[in-house]
């Protein structure tokens, strides 16, 4: 009986590997490669023409050497840019199709952003929020904001402050959420700078590095499904590149088709460690080629090389299933966070050095002179009515009281659990109990 199971597995072996076989072929000539003659179970080559193509089916693009050889490096990969640091462009078919309304609505969220970024910075160092992150040198980031469809939806990191900014979250609605008062959409259930919003399709923050990349990939999968034609955006640094969840993440996007625009902020520093000491391969560009997705490298000080770039990664994204991965090379001006002293790992003069030499904002300016779209000057009217606004939303914030206690149950489960009734009731007992020691009229009431 065993012989004859043997000789029906062998068979069954067979045929797989023929029916496989034959995919490889099918695929190889559908991509115009030349494939082997095949018989049985057997494979021959002509004798006139000898392959060049590998057939296996892990590596269909690969070509037969004779030369043993090690590969440590490829050509690099060159950075996409529009203009120079003085906001000249530098190919005059690149130039930006935008307004002029459109240009100076983005400038002027570039100021805001700057403005904000100051005045939570100190409050956080005078003990009145808890924890904040500036954008410092990576205002630019607002240009991949501007070249979105608003519904598409942002899986975001720490500094994306600004694409909520081009999408319309308001300046309250920023102070609410550091404060954590009882207007925060979050009800006060995160850290400051976690922001989120479903009206403007931006979702939350959360603090573990690198866990939006996969789940932005599935939601990408799922519009993919609906055929909705919109994308997901997935932001994050290339410290979170490091992560497992990275890797997960855009091999997912790849072979399933996502249709997900992966956009990597390489600053230089993950908190303290130097991109030097974080990898040897070429940036982060390099690893979406590795994963077979298109990809692009462009200046991240460079608004306008941001707005293209985004642009036609959705394009590609949405009319053909496809993720992209763009890497904008770019430097953290700032402390990593107000929990951070970058002084202990580089020198003042280094940050120095970089604000004068390549500011993003300095750069948006001059290109905006040139072309008569701003008048020198007008900078400080808008920082002083942008940090006025800022102050005013900052003090209502302040005023408010925190989230009503129930809060903390809610929007977890349909029907409460019976152990979490418990809690709650053992929690309400304790707050009348002692309403001096839990402050309860820091609270909204329940």
């Amino acid at each position: 009986m065993l012989p004859i199971l043997y000789r029906h597995a062998q068979r069954a072996a067979v045929r797989r590997l023929s029916s496989a076989v034959y995919r490889c072929s099918d695929i190889a000539e559908s991509m115009g490669l030349r494939t082997a003659n095949y018989t049985g179970a057997s494979f021959s080559t002509s004798s006139q023409t000898m392959r060049k193509k590998v057939m296996f089916p892990g590596a269909l693009n690969s070509e037969y050497t004779h030369e043993l050889q090690f590969v440590s490096s490829v050509e690099s990969i060159q950075t996409y840019q529009v203009m120079d640091t003085s906001g000249n462009v530098l190919d005059p078919a690149h130039e930006p199709q935008v307004s002029k309304e459109e240009a100076r609505a983005m400038y002027r969220n570039m100021l805001v952003l700057n403005a904000m970024d100051q005045i939570l910075y100190e409050a956080q160092r005078q003990g009145r929020i808890s924890f904040y992150m500036t954008s410092f040198g990576e205002e630019a980031l607002i240009g991949s904001a501007a070249a979105l469809n608003p519904k598409d939806l942002v899986f975001g990191q720490y500094r994306e402050a600004g694409v909520l900014l081009q999408r319309g979250f308001t300046l309250e609605q920023f102070m609410n959420q550091c404060f954590s008062n009882e207007k925060d959409l979050g009800k006060g259930r995160q850290m400051p700078i976690h922001y989120g919003t479903k009206e403007l399709s931006f979702q939350t923050i959360s603090s573990p590095l690198a866990t939006q990349i996969p789940q932005a990939a599935g939601a990408a999968y799922g519009m993919r499904r609906e055929g909705n034609k919109l994308c997901t955006v997935c932001y994050f640094g290339e410290g979170a590149a490091s992560e497992g969840d990275f890797h997960a993440g855009l091999n997912m996007a790849a072979t399933l088709g996502c249709p997900v625009i992966f956009y990597c902020r390489n600053n230089g520093y993950a908190i303290s460690t130097p991109s030097i000491e974080q990898y040897r391969g070429d940036g982060i560009a390099s690893r979406g080629i590795g994963y077979g997705i298109d990809t692009i490298r462009v200046d991240g000080n460079d608004i306008w090389a941001i707005y293209a770039a985004t642009k036609a990664a959705r394009k590609a994204a949405v009319e053909q299933n496809k993720p992209v991965l763009i890497e904008a090379m770019t430097y953290r001006v700032s402390h990593h966070s107000t929990s951070d002293d970058s002084s202990a790992y580089r020198s003042k003069k280094e940050v120095e050095d970089w604000s004068k030499r390549d500011n993003p904002i300095a750069r948006m300016r001059a290109w905006m002179q040139n072309k008569g779209w701003w008048v020198k000057g007008e900078d400080a009217e808008i920082t002083k009515s942008a940090k006025a606004k800022v102050l005013e939303a900052f003090a209502a914030a302040e005023k408010l009281k925190k989230p009503a206690i129930r809060h903390l149950f809610e929007d977890v489960y349909a029907e409460l659990p019976p152990e979490l009734q418990r809690e709650k009731a053992e929690i309400e007992a304790l707050v009348r109990k002692y309403p001096d020691y839990y402050q309860v009229n820091d609270f909204a009431k329940s």
